[in-house]
């Protein structure tokens, strides 16, 4: 903290998140803890850049003020982040009972024998917060299941985990198509039952076919036997009657 006779100033430094193509604010507090009125003025080498609200005012006994600083949207960045603009705080003893709208700059006219303190602060830029991630960072211990682990020693919740990841992931990442992918499932289930009911009608044919390729197989001596049995009957028959005769 830099303090002076009459006000605290809770830093020498206006540090501002810079960030490109965006307007940035910081503010800045000012403490009296003195028993007077203190006016003050706040000047800067770099007036089109900047905007304080407000950059003159009284600061009443034992009280506070914050000032509010606001930088314009930035096009680039300076060399190395480093920036040279610098800001001039200027308070001065006032009567008591002045209010802002009496707050002239003749006030601040060290000239006209008016003792007014002065304190330089510099401007900062520094990074600019992170965004929170959206998966909390955590030991293994406390991010991982531990309910059950598989034979390759690989936890099967964590794989689990991850392979819901990236299902989730890839179905975020491709909204538009689920349809068609849906489509194209339900297409392929369809061809593959087909396939197999076609490979099982084939099979019942062919089981069907070699059936009757084994009776047809295993007629034939049968029927050789019966017309064997048959013409000896009819030679014996023969062989008989010419005896006979």
């Amino acid at each position: 903290m830099s303090s002076g006779e009459l006000l605290h100033i809770h830093s020498q430094e206006l540090q501002f998140p810079f960030e490109l193509r965006k307007q940035i604010s910081c503010s800045l507090q000012l403490s009296n803890q003195t028993d007077d009125y203190v006016a003050y003025k706040v000047k800067t080498t770099n007036p089109k850049k900047y905007c304080v609200r407000p950059n003159t005012g009284v600061v009443l006994p034992r009280s506070t003020c914050d000032i509010i600083v606001t930088m314009q949207a930035q096009k680039e960045a300076p060399p190395d982040m480093q920036c040279k603009d610098k800001f001039l705080l200027q308070s001065v003893v006032v009567s008591h009972g002045v209010t802002a709208k009496d707050v002239t700059p003749e006030m601040f006219n060290k000239e006209s024998g008016h003792e007014v303190q002065e304190c330089k602060l510099r401007v900062v830029y520094v990074a600019p917060p992170r965004p929170p991630s959206p998966v909390q960072e955590g030991s293994e211990e406390d991010s991982s299941p531990r309910a059950s682990v598989s034979e390759n020693g690989h936890s099967i919740a964590s794989e689990f985990t991850a392979q819901a990841s990236k299902a989730f992931s890839e179905q975020v990442e491709y909204p538009d198509t689920s349809f068609e992918a849906r489509s194209l499932i339900s297409k392929v289930t369809e061809e593959r039952n087909s396939a197999i009911e076609q490979n099982k009608r084939l099979r019942q044919e062919l089981e069907l076919l070699r059936r009757e390729a084994n009776r047809s197989s295993g007629g034939i001596p049968f029927i050789y036997v019966v017309l064997v049995g048959f013409i000896g009957i009819i030679l014996g028959f023969l062989l008989k009657r010419t005896l006979t005769w």
